[in-house]
C-alpha cells in the first residue's frame, strides 16, 4: 500500500504520539473529565513488563447516533464509532493507514476515510465486504433513486417457499428479482458503485422488527432466526408478512444513510476510497497487506463463544449468493484455543504494523464478566514481540463498581469497552 499525500483535516492540529511517547496519553487519560466523571487507575500484572496502567472512565459518548450517519448499518457485536476515533485522533496523522482484521460492518474503516486515513479491512466473512465497500464511496441519493427505477423487480428466477414466513409473496418475488440483478451484474463486471450501494441496503434490510425492513417482525436485523424459530414468532404473534415494497424502503434507508453527507464528506471519502484495501481471508495471513505499512490497528476480534456469525447471517448469505457453511468463520469455545488464535493474528498484525505503530485490541467481559479477556490478549501480545501500553476501558454501562477486575455486572453481556493498547517498537 503505497503512500499517499496528506490533506487536511479538523484533527490535524492533535499532537501524534510516537515511540515512548506513550506517557502523554497517560496523562491525558488521568485528567479525563469529558463526561463529569474522574478516571480511575489502577494495574494489571504483564509478563516481563512490570504492571501496565488501566485507566477506567467514560472515554466516549454512550449515545448510539452521535456520529456519522454512514454507520448506520446493523452487524452483530460491533462497537461504537466513537471508539476507533478516539485512537485514531491521538495516535495517526492524515494519510496513515489504519487497519481492522476483523473489519465486521466496517466502523474502523469508516471513521479512518472520514478522518482523512487510508482505510484497510481483513474479514473472513465475504458478507462484510459487501457491507464495507459501498459506503466508503457512496452515491448521490438521486443516482440511488434513478437506478431503482431502472431495476425490473418482477423479473426473478427462484422461489424459495419456505422464505414465506418472513416474506409477503409479491415482497419475496422483488426480493429474489434484485438478487438475480445484482448477482448478474457481479458476474458481468459491470457493477459500480449504485449497484454496491443497493447491494449493501437491502442486505441490511432483509429481516428486522420494524416496517423499514423487508420481512415481518422477527429478530434485529443483525441476526436471521431460522425458518422454524420464525413460524413459532409468527404464531405466538399471531402475525402474516405484510406486503412491503423493496424499492421504496432501500430509499428510505439511502435517504438516512446519507442524511449527513455533505461535499466535504464526499470528498474526504473518495480521496480514500482509491486506497482502501479490503481483504476476504482469514486474519492471521493476510499477504496482501505490506510489511511495516500500518500505522494503527483498531479491532474487536470474535468473542469466545459468545456469536455463532455463520448462523446470525444465513439469510444475507442466500441473498449475497454466498454458500456460508463453506466459510470457516471462527467460533471458539476453548479460552486456550482463542488465545491460541490471537495470537496468531497479532503475530500477523505485528509483521504489517510499521516500526512504532499501535494496536488498539478490544475485547468484552463474556459468561456474566467471569472471563476478563484482556489478560489473554496481553499475553499473547507481549509473546509475538508488541510492547504493552495500558488498558482502557470505557465504563458506561455498570450499575455497580466494586473492583475494575470484579465488578458486579446486572445486565448479561457486553457492556465496556476495555482496550488493550500495545506499540510495535521500532
Amino acid at each position: 500500500m503505497s503512500a499517499v499525500k496528506e490533506i487536511l483535516s479538523p484533527n490535524a492540529a492533535r499532537p501524534v504520539m510516537r515511540a515512548k511517547d506513550d506517557h502523554v496519553l497517560e496523562k491525558e487519560l488521568a485528567r479525563f473529565n469529558g463526561f463529569g466523571k474522574q478516571t480511575k487507575r489502577e494495574f494489571l500484572p504483564a509478563n516481563g513488563f512490570g504492571k501496565v496502567p488501566v485507566f477506567i472512565n467514560e472515554f466516549w459518548t454512550a449515545k448510539q447516533r452521535a456520529a456519522s450517519s454512514l454507520h448506520e448499518v446493523s452487524y452483530r457485536a460491533c462497537f461504537k464509532p466513537q471508539l476507533p476515533r478516539f485512537f485514531i485522533e491521538r495516535l495517526t496523522r492524515p494519510g496513515d493507514v489504519v487497519y481492522d482484521p476483523f473489519m465486521g460492518r466496517g466502523t474502523t474503516l469508516i471513521e479512518s476515510a472520514l478522518l482523512g486515513r487510508i482505510p484497510c479491512g481483513c474479514d473472513i466473512n465475504p458478507i462484510s465486504h459487501i457491507l464495507v465497500r459501498s459506503r466508503l464511496n457512496p452515491p448521490t441519493l438521486s443516482d440511488v433513486e434513478a437506478r431503482l427505477q431502472q431495476i425490473n423487480f418482477k423479473l426473478a428466477d427462484e422461489w424459495p417457499e419456505e422464505l414465506l414466513v418472513f416474506y409477503h409473496p409479491e415482497t419475496l418475488m422483488e426480493i429474489c428479482a434484485l438478487k438475480k440483478y445484482l448477482l448478474g451484474r457481479k458476474s458481468k463486471g459491470e457493477l459500480d458503485n449504485i449497484d454496491d450501494w443497493i447491494w449493501m441496503v437491502a442486505t441490511n434490510r432483509l429481516t428486522g422488527h420494524s416496517p423499514g425492513f423487508f420481512s415481518v417482525y422477527t429478530l434485529p436485523p443483525n441476526q436471521a432466526v431460522s425458518v422454524e424459530s420464525q413460524v413459532k414468532i409468527n404464531k405466538k404473534r399471531r402475525q402474516t408478512p405484510p406486503r412491503r415494497h423493496v424499492a421504496e424502503l432501500i430509499f428510505r434507508k439511502s435517504q438516512r444513510l446519507l442524511a449527513g453527507i455533505g461535499d466535504v464528506h464526499r470528498h474526504q471519502l473518495s480521496s480514500r476510497a482509491g486506497g482502501a484495501l479490503l481483504v476476504t481471508r482469514s486474519a492471521h495471513e493476510t499477504p496482501e497487506i505490506e510489511p511495516n505499512s500500518v500505522a494503527l490497528v483498531v479491532t474487536s476480534p470474535p468473542f469466545l463463544d459468545v456469536v455463532n456469525y455463520g448462523q446470525d447471517n444465513w439469510l444475507r448469505a442466500w441473498f449475497c449468493g454466498i454458500n456460508i457453511s463453506k466459510v470457516a468463520i471462527w467460533r471458539i469455545k476453548n479460552l486456550n484455543e482463542w488465545e491460541v488464535a490471537m495470537t496468531s493474528v497479532l503475530s500477523e498484525i505485528h509483521r504489517v504494523l510499521q516500526p512504532d505503530g499501535w494496536v488498539a485490541f478490544e475485547v468484552g467481559e463474556i459468561r456474566n464478566g467471569k472471563i476478563k479477556l484482556e489478560a489473554s490478549v496481553l499475553r499473547s501480545g507481549i509473546e509475538v514481540g508488541l510492547r504493552p501500553v495500558l488498558v482502557l476501558i470505557n465504563d458506561q454501562l455498570f450499575t455497580k463498581t466494586s473492583h475494575c477486575w470484579g465488578v458486579d455486572n446486572l445486565k448479561k453481556g457486553t457492556n465496556t469497552n476495555r482496550v488493550i493498547l500495545f506499540q510495535k517498537e521500532g
